[in-house]
């Protein structure tokens, strides 16, 4: 199950993109998209570092993020412990 889908919905869109763009073409399209997420994981990456060397330029405390990350990480793991017995399966 991927995003609450199941196979048949994702065979059915595979079908409608097959159908729309014929077979010799998902390839190229394929490709291109993780050309386009790969750009902006990248872009997102270069950000990211130039906010984190502009804060250390100025001084400004940068740790304090990591301890906001690491206490998220423990609340989605606690949170994912606790609804992992809620679930409902499919």
């Amino acid at each position: 199950m991927f995003l609450f889908i199941g196979t048949t919905e994702i065979m059915f869109i595979l079908f409608i993109v097959i159908m729309v763009f014929g077979a010799d073409k998902i390839p190229d399209i394929a490709k291109g998209m993780g050309k386009g997420m790969r750009m902006l994981r990248d872009a997102t990456n270069d950000v990211k570092s130039e906010i984190s060397k502009s804060a250390e330029k100025n001084g400004l405390d940068t740790s304090i993020t990591k301890d906001v990350q690491d206490e998220l990480k423990k609340v989605k793991d606690e949170l994912e412990d606790f609804t992992g017995s809620v679930r409902r399966k499919m």
